[in-house]
């Protein structure tokens, strides 16, 4: 914005400059009159009106070209990307998460990502996006925009409509907040969670976005997260595995069943969260584009090569391949590829799927014994260990074929900036994860009682039960 009103600028004092020559030029013929004859006098004046409006032709239209103009291709594309991202919530985390809980929590737990998609739909319009994308300083926004003030329907983000950007950015940070629910399920308090979303949207989401998409910090240091490696898996990730420490394990675990109740329901919300992820990813692109095709490609390709290399992994650990490890493969690569999926050639994306299938089998496996937090649905070990692989990866390979000259020249100093955003979003995640969370103890308390655990969530917190 400030660079078009000083380009803006300079365009009206270029303008102000030639109609003053024009006028000068005007002046001048005129008092040479008294030493010209009659036709000379005539010549003059005519040769100056016919040059006087040059300039500001030649002005005009280079002001005009700066203007931001509504393009409806990238607008129907957004409004499109905008349905599949909420589609990745509601349903398909719910059902991902939902068919992997005991039947007696199902309820319970699909519960999560729905009043995610409530909640923080009303903090993004009343204070989130402002802090977020509002003009303030390099680590939050401002609150201009609080209810989305001054946003009217003529207003544009690039070539969209700026309220479809916000519902668009709102999207994601529904998702971010259900991810969540994924290492809490099964004994977190149904009104502590709801508490925890309320203010962990506002106060750890916004602020990540603005530093990276708002105009902060990091991407002003050059920081590369094109869908949300950062901004939504490392941090969801992060906040997961600190409220998982904070809640205990779940009573019985190690010594009682803990198998998912329907499968089913998981492998459907894991293919619905697939196709969401090309809105995801491809709406990242903000336009009916090249980059936005592009990206959807190397979404495809980098899914399923993970999906592909979790599942030769499983087979060579365990002696099976199973299908909720090819579920949870395909997941990990569609994390993964997120930071990268606008920067990266199909070739890039291949060799990140294949990686983030290896790496995140073993983030919810040996990393998850040794970190000993009951991550129930393994938040951490897919969106936190997938999204900082992403992160780091993308240094590697961004790619000048697809970023012409603005991708990075020094690997060594991008890698800088890459890990110096994952740190600074996992410490910023966690210290914040942790207050918030101490505080509702404090208050509400965040674990159901024994009584209720045992019972079922569905029950002890909803009154509700599938028979």
């Amino acid at each position: 914005m400030k660079k078009m009103l000083i380009a803006l600028g300079l365009s009206s004092a270029l303008l102000g400059g030639s109609v003053a020559w024009a006028e000068e030029t005007a002046t001048a013929p005129s008092e040479a009159i008294t030493v010209v004859d009659t036709a000379a006098e005539t010549a003059t004046l005519n040769s100056t009106e016919a040059a006087a409006p040059a300039p500001a032709e030649i002005t005009t239209p280079a002001a005009t070209e700066e203007e931001p103009k509504l393009d409806t291709g990238d607008t129907a594309w957004i409004l499109v990307s905008t349905a599949l991202v909420l589609l990745m919530t509601i349903p398909g985390l719910a059902l991902f998460y939902g068919g992997m809980v005991r039947k007696k929590n199902v309820l319970s737990t699909m519960a999560h990502s729905f009043v995610a998609a409530g909640i923080v739909s009303l903090t993004w319009v009343i204070v989130g996006y402002s802090l977020a994308f509002g003009e303030g300083n390099a680590f939050i926004g401002s609150l201009d925009k609080v209810m989305l003030s001054g946003i009217s329907t003529d207003a544009l983000t690039g070539s969209i409509p700026e309220i479809l950007f916000v519902i668009f950015q709102m999207t994601f940070a529904i998702i971010t907040v259900a991810i969540i629910s994924g290492s809490v399920a099964e004994r977190m308090k149904f009104g502590a969670f709801v508490a925890f979303i309320t203010i962990w949207s506002i106060v750890v989401y916004a602020p990540i976005t603005h530093w990276v998409w708002g105009g902060g910090w990091l991407g002003s240091d050059g920081a590369l997260d094109f869908a949300g490696g950062t901004v939504v898996h490392i941090n969801s990730g992060v906040a997961g595995l600190v409220a998982a420490y904070m809640l205990g394990k779940r009573m019985g675990l190690g010594r009682e069943s803990m198998a998912p109740h329907n499968l089913t329901l998981t492998v459907i919300g894991a293919s619905l969260v697939w196709v969401g992820w090309f809105g995801f990813n491809g709406g990242s692109a903000l336009g009916a584009n090249g980059s936005a095709g592009y990206a959807l490609v190397v979404t495809q390709v980098a899914a399923a090569a993970a999906a592909i290399a979790w599942l030769i992994t499983e087979k060579v650990v365990r002696g099976k391949a199973s299908v909720l490890g090819g579920a949870s493969g395909a997941v990990a690569g569609l994390v993964v590829i997120t930071p990268a999926a606008g920067f990266v050639t199909v070739g890039g994306a291949l060799a990140m799927g294949l990686i983030g299938g290896v790496v995140c089998f073993w983030g919810i496996t040996a990393l998850k014994r040794a970190l000993k937090a009951d991550d129930s649905l393994d938040a951490f070990g897919l969106h936190g260990v997938g999204g900082i692989v992403g992160a780091i990866l993308t240094a590697f390979f961004a790619s000048e074929f697809i970023m012409g000259d603005a991708a990075p020249s020094n690997v060594m100093h991008q890698l800088w900036v890459q890990v110096e955003g994952v740190l600074a979003t996992v410490a910023y995640s966690a210290v914040l994860t942790f207050i918030i969370l101490k505080v509702i103890d404090l208050v509400i308390g965040i674990r159901v009682q024994a009584d209720d655990e045992r019972m079922g969530l569905d029950l002890s917190q909803h009154g509700e039960r599938i028979e």
